[in-house]
């Protein structure tokens, strides 16, 4: 079975899900609103902080988004131009190591998505894994530089098709056996038409043509439904921008959970963990008395005699079904034979009688 792990927590199909709070640019460029979503993320049942960590100048060509004409899906509602809005939203270096050290004290691990390989080697001495955007998909240098730390990497696919994911598969997972493979969109308009193209059971085709990775969900829709039906198809890891408050401003902050609803979450989520149950179907522990209450048993109509002969006319099929009872479907083995034993009016014909 595969499994990996994040600080001290174990991740595979026999153990609880585990959830990323991407607090992402909710910071709003505070260190200690930073400070702050971590305390509320790991009070709220996050397992990990995620932040990112890019410098406008490396990331975005101003030119460039200048030169599109238009702001495009998400984009559209920023009230800066695209570079602004990245370089208004950069966090120092210098945050790092404190914002480990809440993450310590909250008891969830930190880590980051780097969108510039010249801090990578700075990065490494602090977080426990990589988070690769879907954006950074086609550089594959940036990744399997991140990939050759032996540190699990999560790699979301939104806005990919499915030869481009096995490109970077194939890269990765010979450097680095502990990957996570995430299903995402990366339309972040929060609209509700978004829902129909989540396309959670990609879920299936990564896990038939990718059978060494751990599943998982980079999810920016609202509510959790989607974060159900991602755990129900096999997703462990489950990753959802979080801030305090919808109502603020910001490039993040209407798509994000709130600490109410990513408690609803993950309390969702832990009651279908354990309706999932295993493959094994048998008599559940919890319904061992219903089988009696709610099986037919092989009942006499009328008195019935030592060695008299058993006819169909005789006998009716009702509940209850005790334990030492013939199966219905047995009957006919004993039809028309000798009654070994007298059988009272309504009385029931036990397993011994065969």
């Amino acid at each position: 079975m595969k499994k990996i792990k994040i600080g001290k927590k174990v991740i595979s199909n026999s153990n609880p899900t585990y959830f990323i709070a991407d607090i992402a640019s909710n910071h709003d460029g505070s260190l200690t609103k930073a400070k702050e979503l971590i305390h509320l993320a790991a009070e709220s049942g996050a397992d990990a902080a995620k932040f990112q960590n890019f410098y406008a100048k490396t990331l975005v060509s101003d030119f460039g988004f200048k030169n599109l004409n238009k702001m495009s899906s998400h984009q559209n509602k920023w009230k800066k131009s695209v570079y602004e809005t990245y370089k208004d939203n950069e966090i120092s270096l210098n945050w790092t190591s404190e914002l480990v050290n809440v993450c310590k004290k909250n008891n969830i691990d930190y880590f980051t998505a780097s969108y510039d390989m010249s801090i990578n080697s700075y990065l490494n001495k602090y977080v426990t894994a990589w988070k690769i955007g879907s954006g950074d998909i086609t550089w594959h240098d940036h990744i399997i530089k991140m990939a050759k730390t032996n540190k699990p990497i999560l790699i979301a696919t939104g806005a990919s098709d499915i030869h481009e994911i096995e490109k970077i598969y194939k890269k990765t997972i010979k450097v680095n056996k502990k990957l996570v493979l995430m299903q995402c969109n990366t339309n972040y308009t929060n609209e509700i038409e978004n829902f129909k193209y989540i396309n959670l059971n990609v879920l299936k085709l990564f896990k038939k043509k990718f059978k060494d990775v751990i599943l998982g969900l980079s999810d920016h829709t609202s509510g959790h439904e989607t974060v159900l039906g991602a755990i129900a198809l096999g997703a462990r890891v489950i990753e959802k921008h979080f801030t305090d408050s919808n109502l603020r401003n910001g490039p993040d902050h209407k798509f994000s959970m709130n600490p109410k609803s990513w408690q609803q979450m993950i309390e969702a989520s832990r009651t279908l963990e354990k309706a999932m149950g295993n493959n094994i179907k048998k008599v559940e522990d919890n319904e061992k008395e219903t089988v009696i209450l709610q099986r037919r048993s092989i009942r006499a109509k009328d008195n019935i005699k030592k060695n008299q002969i058993i006819k169909k006319k005789d006998f009716e099929f009702l509940r209850p079904c005790p334990d030492d009872a013939l199966p219905v479907y047995d009957f006919n083995k004993i039809l028309n034979k000798k009654s070994k034993f007298s059988i009272k009016k309504g009385d029931y014909i036990k397993n011994k009688f065969r």
